[in-house]
């Protein structure tokens, strides 16, 4: 018998930022800046050839994760950008606010951080979170380079690519160097059970205006292994029969939320 957890709804936040990286430092002439030079993050969306707004660039998570009590005392030193050996956490990126009609925002440690009642989960879902936090998290994909989950993808505050084209959106990510595809050319999403399960699932979008809508399934749930099925870093999991939905509405900026469910 396959289980699935409750639904709930949370909140990613995204921006846009230039990276440090082997290449020469260059500035895309079409992306709008100040008089300093910065980024205009409150200028209009850019717009592909089709009239869609173009995601292409790279991308970072824009708010911060409180530190959790499992790391406490480890990085006093959080906001500091790489100085005399210190570990830096991530990069820092200026947050931006959240819309107060939006969903909680996600958090990469535990995904429930921001929601007040925390997420409905079943006896069965709950039991694997509990088992998972008993063995200090030690199976969790990411701590052991493996694949993660979608969520916990989106939720890392390492970098991402995206690619865009008119039919096809590809996310390439730092962490673990997962790789995900978004079909945009009109194919449905397979049955569920059909194909073989996939640590990212199977995905398929569409716009809705300024919004790009994207259905994902037949993910590797947490039946499969004890890696698979990890929304978070403290192992809240997700079952086979899991499908996601995400919309991500461009605010008419720099700036993305995705609204998960």
């Amino acid at each position: 018998m396959k289980h699935t957890t409750s639904s709930a709804v949370v909140l990613l936040l995204l921006c846009p930022v230039s990276l440090a990286a082997q290449w020469g430092k260059f500035q895309d002439p079409s992306v709008p800046r100040d008089a300093q030079g910065r980024v205009r993050m409150d200028a209009p969306s850019p717009r592909a050839p089709d009239g869609k707004p173009d995601l292409s660039g790279n991308w970072l998570r824009a708010d911060r994760d409180p530190l959790p009590s499992e790391l406490a005392g480890l990085f006093p030193e959080r906001n500091r950008v790489n100085s005399g050996g210190n570990v830096v956490v991530e990069p820092p990126v200026a947050a931006f606010p959240a819309d107060v009609k939006s969903p909680p925002v996600g958090a990469f440690w535990d995904i429930a951080t921001n929601i007040p009642a925390g997420l409905p989960m079943t006896p069965w879902a709950a039991d694997i979170k509990k088992e998972r936090m008993a063995r200090d998290m030690k199976d969790n994909p990411d701590a052991n380079c493996m694949p993660m989950g979608i969520t916990q993808f989106h939720m890392q505050p390492q970098p991402r690519k995206i690619v865009q084209t008119p039919k096809l959106i590809v996310i390439l990510y730092e962490s673990n160097y997962g790789l995900r595809y978004i079909y945009l050319d009109g194919r449905s999403l397979p049955k569920q059970g059909e194909p073989q399960p996939f640590w990212y699932g199977y995905s398929v979008g569409r716009w809705e205006g300024d919004t790009l809508v994207v259905e994902t399934n037949n993910l590797r749930g947490a039946e499969e292994s004890p890696y698979d099925g990890w929304l978070d870093v403290r192992g809240t999991p997700y079952s086979g029969q899991a499908r996601s939905t995400a919309g991500s509405p461009t605010r008419a900026s720099l700036q993305s939320m995705i609204p998960v469910t």
